[in-house]
């Protein structure tokens, strides 16, 4: 087990999800302000300060291949992914914007079907954007506004926190893409209520006052999030693989590679820990502890009896954050 799990580790170090974690240091290099006080880079959305709370930013790019092969896919995930964003800052979504660029109108209407319907499922408007229907390519990209009371935060674990694990195991594969969907099957109305619930969750804590800190798991997979969020709380994690919510259908490898319509790490102290994962478990989402922060920078993994370092932040920063 310990040739394999240190196998496994190094393939999830060296795969290209993390790679392309690692290439927003460049971009950060150059777009970080020099205010001190100016909003921090490296949130799930950028967090202005608003009144009594905070608005919230973000915007989500497709890649051509998959926009071309997966068109009404690409305009659902536009919604989706945008809005799992703002979820995983304790926000609430308010609007959308899209820029849509395609090579005939055929494929335009597919991409902004799934828009449509994405947004329908997850009551968030779609308000303008851009359209060319006369490109040579066809790419997809979708910003979102959002409202926080409270903020969930990349910068706020803290050590001696418990690290908690929330997805919905409640989908499918969607081939030959490392997409777990428990999403797109629920656009009729009685899915799309539940689906809505389930996000009502994640602000509900931040209010509160259970956590202060998450993350939504996205294309680095879970230990890849996970790094993220020690990285820029400055922190380090222990975690232990069994303990993670996983569906029968997917093995170690490939569920550590996913990208989880539903799926987020939390980190909460540790008198807080069970009312977070009871919340989940009340709504029917797998919920467990899985981990805890302390203060090696390190995000160490276990698997049965065997331990191994996934990843040292201080030999090696991933994407250059720190508090």
């Amino acid at each position: 087990m310990a040739h394999q799990l240190a196998t496994l580790l190094r393939t999830l170090r060296h795969g290209r999800a993390l790679a392309g974690k690692q290439d927003i240091a460049e971009a950060a290099a150059i777009l970080k302000p020099a205010d001190p006080d100016a909003i921090r880079l490296g949130d799930d959305c950028a967090a202005l300060p608003d009144g009594d709370g905070y608005l919230l930013l973000a915007s989500e790019g497709f890649q051509d291949s998959f926009v071309r092969s997966m068109p009404w896919f690409a305009g659902y995930c536009g919604v989706m992914v945008n809005v799992s964003d703002i979820v995983a800052m304790g926000g609430r979504p308010v609007a959308v914007v899209d820029a849509l660029w395609s090579d005939t109108s055929e494929v335009a209407a597919s991409i902004l079907t799934g828009l449509h319907d994405g947004a329908r499922t997850y009551g968030v408007p779609v308000v303008g954007g851009h359209t060319n229907m006369r490109s040579t390519h066809n790419s997809l990209s979708v910003a979102i506004l959002g409202r926080a009371r409270h903020l969930l935060s990349s910068f706020d674990a803290r050590p001696g926190e418990v690290l908690i694990a929330a997805i919905d195991l409640r989908g499918r594969w969607h081939d030959p893409h490392p997409f777990w969907d428990a999403s797109s099957a629920l656009c009729g109305t009685e899915g799309a209520a539940r689906l809505r619930g389930d996000l009502e969750l994640l602000p509900c804590i931040a209010e509160d006052g259970l956590c202060r800190a998450a993350k939504d798991i996205s294309m680095a997979g879970l230990l890849g999030t996970a790094l993220m969020l020690a990285e820029c709380s400055g922190v380090g994690m222990t975690i232990t693989l069994d303990d993670i919510p996983r569906p029968d259908v997917a093995p170690m490898e490939r569920w550590l590679s996913a990208f989880p319509s539903y799926g987020y790490l939390l980190t909460a102290r540790p008198e807080d820990a069970d009312a977070v994962i009871a919340r989940f478990h009340g709504r029917g989402i797998a919920a467990s502890a899985i981990g805890q922060c302390n203060e090696t920078r390190r995000v160490d993994v276990t698997w049965t009896d065997e331990k191994e370092t996934f990843w040292d932040l201080d030999r090696t920063p991933l994407m250059g954050f720190t508090p």
